[in-house]
């Protein structure tokens, strides 16, 4: 398949990434020869326990860092060719991101959307959107540090979406969360999918990746072990929940 319909077909396309940290004078290999592919529409869980190499993935995806070897593209085009327009094609969502707290919602929201040079009338259109959507429109005019850590979620979602970007990467998105906020997640989720975004979700919550993923690929040790649907995860593994499968995958390495 060529390189053009590649691209076509799959907004994220990972090849061969491999990256190694030298700590305390030995070499740590994070990440080693991981290739993934995500479609438009499509929501692909990169899983795994801490430390399995999701996290140095993700930054190799946004160009944040070199892979050693192997190459990234987004939308056709390769993250070491032009790292900044590539990173106006993704929005981040990850636990650490917080608010401004000095800003109103209103006020940060806008300020996000000009980082990302969004002509003035098109971010209004935004925010107005995104506030129904993601049911803020009650708390944009008061400032983050008066509000509650259920709205500063939604906050941060809408956040993401203010630049309208093609992909998604989601890191970890529910930690920390109780059921409602988890559940908040579930449906932006749902809402990326519908808008024909491609999502790319990090998460070592297997039973919520289970509920959510069109795909997906087990990271154990910097490796994918298994890569597809959970119907094809299943006949590689013979095991029927993710869990299971993590588990005899932990036991035999």
């Amino acid at each position: 398949m060529s390189a053009i319909a590649i691209a076509e077909l799959f907004m994220i396309v990972a090849n061969e990434l491999r990256k190694q940290f030298s700590v305390r004078g030995s070499t740590l290999v994070a990440v080693d020869g991981v290739s993934f592919s995500v479609g438009n529409s499509e929501v692909y869980g990169l899983l795994g326990p801490n430390g399995a190499g999701k996290t140095t993935t993700l930054r190799m995806v946004m160009g944040l860092i070199e892979p050693d070897s192997g190459w990234v593209e987004i939308g056709g085009v390769r993250t070491d060719t032009d790292t900044t327009g590539i990173r106006h094609q993704l929005g981040m969502i990850s636990t650490n991101d917080g608010v401004y707290p000095w800003l109103s919602v209103r006020e940060m929201l806008m300020y996000f959307a000009d980082l990302y040079a969004v002509d003035p009338p098109v971010a209004e259109h935004r925010l107005e959107e995104l506030s129904d959507l993601l049911s803020i429109r009650s708390f944009l005019d008061q400032r983050c540090s008066t509000l509650s850590t259920g709205q500063k979620q939604r906050v941060t979602l809408a956040r993401g979406l203010m630049h309208d970007p093609p992909v998604m990467l989601l890191d970890e998105p529910t930690r920390g969360l109780d059921v409602v906020g988890s559940q908040t997640v579930f449906q932006f989720i749902e809402i990326l999918k519908s808008r024909g975004k491609s999502v790319l979700l990090s998460t070592h919550r297997l039973d919520e990746a289970e509920r959510v993923c069109d795909r997906f690929g087990l990271l154990h040790h910097g490796t994918m072990r298994y890569e597809g649907t959970l119907d094809d995860l299943r006949d590689q593994t013979g095991k029927t929940h993710l869990v299971d499968m993590f588990i005899e995958l932990i036991r035999a390495s």
